[in-house]
């Protein structure tokens, strides 16, 4: 599989579950969602589905299998099952309030009871599903053997018969597709960003850094001259991408540091940042959701509900807004 974004990965999920949508049992379009379930070794338990069996579980895996995600998406045809798989690998939330993400995977208990928004469903699970839509608090979820189609359902964050979430870890799985070196060449010193072999690390002008060095240059070749300056608070001005140092830096005022010239790339570091978290307040940067669309934003400031690796749900208290990338919000 080639490199792919954590949104890049559950977009493809939902779009992979909406690929069947219609399929069904009367016309025997569902059977290549078992077939393709089926091809997939080993089976779980040993078991092969057979076309008159409950298929749920056995459409959610098949989507995984089809995306080929089955190692962060287990594969089962039972529902019980297939919650102790995702448990086993880390990937089970037991919270019927969880606000969940595109490409969670939704268990029902048809027994729930009436008392549901204020207690944790933990019986056996009856059902399962796709998150393919979220708007404010309404989950839309791509279901197979929903009256022997698959089909849409759509229900409230913590609405009745929810029982937990699945929640793939798309992120990590997103990271460790990332992996590979960066090679560069020398260039002039009028560019605007530069990358580095040694870091692996870009940074671009206007970027404010941690200059953690004593050294700076009058140029970013190896011919320039050094003079001590002190380490602090600084902001690249121009970078020579490949060159001996280069990045130019001129200090932050009153933040410590008297650098002003050319320094090496092993001397400066990303400002750290305190990441988001449930409860901040947040500036929205940018009024996008995190699968690309449009919101408007009403309010200055919005309270953070929940955290999802970069996806982040903002609202009003507790009512829902919307979900953005953690890049388009600002701690306020």
């Amino acid at each position: 599989m080639s490199k792919m974004t954590e949104k890049e990965l559950r977009k493809k999920v939902v779009d992979t579950a909406e690929s069947y949508f219609g399929c069904k049992e009367s016309d025997g379009s569902h059977k290549k969602i078992i077939d393709l379930y089926n091809s997939h070794k080993p089976l779980a338990r040993g078991y092969a589905v057979k076309y008159t069996d409950a298929w749920c579980s056995t459409f959610a895996s098949a989507v995984a299998i089809a995306c080929g995600l089955t190692d962060i998406i287990p594969t089962e045809c039972g529902c019980e099952k297939h919650i102790q798989l995702f448990k086993a690998l880390g990937a089970w939330t037991e919270n019927d309030a969880y606000i969940p993400g595109l490409g969670d995977y939704v268990f029902y208990d048809w027994q729930d009871g009436t008392n549901y928004a204020t207690t944790d469903n933990s019986g056996a699970a009856d059902h399962v599903g796709i998150v393919t839509a979220i708007s404010g608090n309404i989950i839309t979820v791509t279901e197979g053997n929903m009256s022997n189609a698959v089909g849409h359902r759509k229900l409230n964050v913590n609405g009745r018969y929810i029982r937990g979430f699945g929640t793939p870890k798309y992120a990590a799985k997103a990271a460790s597709m990332g992996s590979g070196s960066v090679v560069t060449t020398p260039a002039p010193e009028n560019g605007s960003q530069a990358t580095t072999g040694a870091t692996d690390r870009v940074f671009t002008v206007g970027t404010e850094v941690d200059f953690v060095g004593n050294r700076h240059y009058t140029s970013s070749y190896a011919t320039a001259k050094g003079k001590t300056c002190k380490p602090g608070k600084a902001k690249i001005t121009s970078v020579a991408p490949g060159n001996p140092h280069p990045y130019h830096c001129v200090a932050v005022s009153g933040k410590g540091s008297t650098v002003y010239g050319w320094v090496d790339a092993a001397d400066i570091s990303a400002v750290k940042t305190k990441p988001i978290q449930k409860g901040d307040k947040v500036k929205v940067l940018k009024a996008k959701t995190y699968m690309g669309g449009t919101f408007k934003a009403y309010y200055d400031t919005y309270d953070v509900i929940q955290v999802n690796g970069d996806r982040v749900v903002i609202g009003q208290g507790k009512t829902v807004t919307a979900a953005v990338h953690k890049d388009n919000l600002q701690r306020v």
